[in-house]
């Protein structure tokens, strides 16, 4: 290849080249052009995609020093057009520079080098060297970024030898040795890096830190440069104003507003266990007083699975028994043993599971089945009812 022009003017969106060769490897084409500005993978950045004469790339391959365009169909012409997708490669920059602002700057206030360096499409993070950062120095560092951005500052790249790498202050000490890349952000950053990168700092628009999460001894910086921090923006501020419309407030108070309505939602939860419990005590004794025995069979069209164990707590203290509880709400089947026997609730539905489709387990002393259906759990209910009605006439 004779110029990779992503080097030269990252910028650079379409022109037109020669085909030098053309390859078929396994029904795609592999496609060798004379100039190429589409960057391939690497240093943590994605490969670019666009379209040589209107043909989609499917994928980009660096051989040593040659980058091969993968296409689903030959070109037919020797001149070809080629087009980067710029939504694409302008997002892959504003990230890529803005990791750099980003890393030099947590290096700067706080002396916490960066490990690593993921851009997704969904996700961009840095894995940094410290357990955790506080909040204030999150809103620190937010600052003291968009501080460099406002600045405009200049981004140089240019290569160097291994002899010339003393003279230049890195904040990374590179792998390779020969045709090594710098990127430099004047006064602000050096580093050996071979992606694409903005011409002067005000390129990346914005920065939002959006979260941070532990990774094993390192913090994982989760963060969106540019357009993706504008988008990020847009959806809070949407978010925040219809919360505000609901609440019939402003942002202002909407924390206090948000706080209130949780203390009041708790404590109507609090008098609907209180009422919840008023009935499962009537509901215990009306079961226990039709019970012929120490097994309560009974269904139920409303209640949850949590209700249901609320009910069985209640029961237990009044009289220890063999319960079977199933709901139409959950399509669940619960079953409970009080008692001190034999009975293991975890065996019961694995049995009962080779009759009736449906998932469950459990231990001894409790266990439960989910099924598809309505119709599945009543013929489980039934089956059950047969099982337990062997084990009496046994």
């Amino acid at each position: 290849m004779k110029n990779k022009l992503y080097f030269e003017d990252p910028s650079l969106k379409n022109w037109t080249t020669s085909v030098i060769d053309i390859s078929e490897v396994d029904g795609v084409y592999h496609v060798k052009l004379e100039d190429s500005a589409f960057y391939p993978e690497g240093g943590g950045q994605p490969s670019d995609f666009g379209t040589i004469d209107g043909i989609k790339i499917i994928d980009l391959i660096e051989d040593h020093d040659e980058v091969i365009h993968v296409l689903k169909e030959k070109p037919t012409n020797t001149q070809v057009n080629c087009e980067i997708d710029w939504e694409r490669r302008i997002d892959h920059m504003q990230h890529h520079s803005g990791q750099h602002l980003l890393s030099a700057t947590i290096i700067e206030l706080f002396d916490i080098p960066t490990v690593s360096f993921h851009l997704g499409k969904e996700t961009v993070t840095i894995d940094i060297d410290t357990p955790s950062l506080s909040n204030e120095q999150l809103i620190h560092i937010e600052r003291s970024v968009y501080e460099k951005i406002l600045a405009n500052i200049e981004v140089k790249t240019y290569f160097v030898n291994k002899a010339e790498l003393h003279a230049l202050q890195l904040r990374k000490l590179p792998k390779v040795e020969d045709n090594i890349r710098i990127v430099d952000i004047l006064h602000t950053d050096v580093s050996a890096c071979c992606g694409t990168h903005v011409k002067q700092t005000g390129e990346i628009g914005l920065i939002k830190l959006i979260k941070t999460e532990k990774v094993r001894q390192t913090t994982r910086l989760h963060f969106k440069c540019g357009y993706r921090a504008l988008e990020e923006i847009q959806k809070t501020s949407k978010t925040v104003t219809s919360i505000n419309q609901l609440f019939n407030s402003h942002t202002e108070m909407l924390i206090d507003k948000v706080e209130q309505s949780i203390n009041e939602l708790k404590e109507a939860q609090k008098e609907i266990e209180k009422m919840k419990e008023t009935i499962f005590d009537s509901i215990s004794n009306e079961l226990l007083l039709n019970a012929s025995n120490d097994l309560i069979i009974k269904s139920f069209k409303e209640e949850s699975v949590k209700d249901l164990q609320l009910l069985a707590k209640s029961i237990q203290a009044k009289k220890p028994s063999l319960l079977a509880f199933s709901t139409e709400k959950e399509n669940k089947l619960l079953l409970i043993n009080q008692l001190k026997n034999d009975v293991h609730c975890g065996e019961l539905i694995k049995n009962l599971l080779k009759q009736v489709e449906g998932k469950g387990g459990g231990g001894a002393q409790q266990a439960q089945a989910t099924f598809e259906t309505s119709t599945q759990l009543n013929e489980a209910v039934n089956s059950l009812k047969s099982m337990f009605h062997s084990q009496v006439n046994a």
